[in-house]
């Protein structure tokens, strides 16, 4: 009788994933983790029965989570895969310490597998130097896990904001990389760098991905390209989450252009 009830108990934890990693991700977005918490929300979840056994005539369950990725999101967090697996799984067994006869032993993070008959042309393609990119795909602490015309976006804002930059023919890059070299080595990826009138514009997408960012922190992260003259503004992603609002905010942004060159 006494395994029956531990079965139920079993099939509860297989049920309640969805709560689970519900729950992981407001812890996880509390402590700034953006890295985990889009692994979490762009992966295809499943759990399943892996291990268990009897201790002191108990009979206790292990389980594994897999988290399938879109191609382009696993690649960037490939470079340290078993430390986020092991993190993760490590999160998950202290939240479920309320379910008494189940653990997590293992959070296995793979790939989506998707055929494509073009795939020899694409691989001569890149051979030849085609479709190679600065673009930025590994900066882990806020990954760029959607895709647009073949380029890297954070989010569906940014996305509705590049086809709106598109639209009016202006000369953009989306999510570049930025290196300063010498001994205050920095990185950063701007959301958009526009270049217009010989003005050089950054705009930066805000409140779009779960990345908790002080004023103070974001006026650092891009003052090297202040100090050379770039003019930064930045928008709410609430400006930008319906392709009519985001066209409206590329024409604001377009106007600011034209009164930047006025103003020389």
């Amino acid at each position: 009788m006494g395994i029956r009830n531990e079965k139920v108990v079993t099939r509860t934890f297989e049920k309640d994933l969805d709560k689970i990693l519900a729950t992981l991700v407001n812890f996880l977005a509390e402590e700034g983790d953006t890295r985990a918490v889009t692994v979490l929300v762009m992966g295809e979840a499943s759990i399943e029965q892996t291990g268990g056994g009897y201790d002191f005539d108990q009979e206790y369950f292990a389980h594994t989570i897999t988290l399938k990725l879109p191609e382009t999101l696993y690649f960037q967090v490939m470079e340290d895969l078993f430390g986020l697996q092991n993190a993760l799984k490590d999160k998950i067994n202290v939240l479920t310490r309320s379910y008494p006869f189940d653990s997590v032993e293992e959070v296995s993070i793979v790939t989506e597998l998707k055929g494509d008959p073009n795939w020899r042309e694409k691989g001569r393609s890149f051979i030849t130097g085609q479709g190679i990119t600065n673009q930025g795909r590994a900066r882990s602490d806020n990954l760029a896990p959607r895709q647009c015309d073949g380029l890297l976006f954070r989010s569906q804002p940014e996305i509705h904001l590049y086809r709106a930059f598109k639209a009016l023919g202006v000369s953009f890059a989306p999510l570049p990389v930025f290196v300063r070299g010498g001994e205050s080595y920095r990185r950063i990826e701007p959301d958009f760098v526009i270049f217009k009138h010989g003005i050089l514009m950054i705009v930066e997408v805000d409140g779009d991905t779960v990345h908790k960012e002080t004023p103070l922190e974001a006026q650092d992260r891009v003052k090297m390209l202040v100090h050379e003259g770039a003019h930064v503004e930045r928008v709410n992603a609430s400006e930008c989450d319906t392709p009519e609002k985001a066209s409206a905010c590329a024409r604001r942004l377009m106007a600011i252009l034209e009164k930047l060159k006025a103003t020389r």
